[in-house]
């Protein structure tokens, strides 16, 4: 198998890993929100999706930092700007993934058409973002 699909297929198998802890922290989120507090509303969804956010990005940058950018530098102060840029670039990517969570509940407000609507952006999110993450947090030489 060649370099760049090896890449390839880490970087796809990284992302449903990541894809995988997000919805499962939502899911888990609207569940306990529904036994606490009633059926889900819009802030219901906003929680779920800010916490499934949180972890998935939290995954997803030990991930890609270690295997797929293979980035070896250490110290508190070159973490936090690595993940601070890490996560600005996620700031495009997670605009695109909440949007299509948000179409897709505003389709079945009731259902869990929200997963599918949350998967397709991701994996449109991460598409975009290993991009800039290539190019702006990581810079791999081409």
């Amino acid at each position: 198998m060649t370099r760049i699909l090896r890449l390839t297929a880490a970087y796809a198998f990284f992302a449903a890993i990541a894809t995988a802890a997000n919805l499962g922290a939502q899911w888990g989120v609207l569940r306990v929100w529904r036994l606490a507090m009633g059926p889900r509303d819009a802030f219901a969804l906003i929680v779920a999706m800010a916490c499934g956010t949180a972890l998935g990005l939290a995954i997803k940058y030990g991930l890609d930092k270690r295997f797929i950018f293979r980035d070896r530098s250490t110290g508190a102060r070159v973490h936090a700007r690595k993940f601070g840029l890490y996560s600005a670039m996620g700031l495009v990517t997670t605009a695109i993934f909440w949007t299509s969570e948000l179409v897709a509940n505003r389709i079945d407000p009731t259902g869990s058409l929200i997963y599918l609507g949350g998967a397709i952006g991701l994996t449109v999110g991460y598409l975009v973002k290993y991009q800039l993450d290539r190019r702006f947090v990581f810079q791999v030489a081409r």
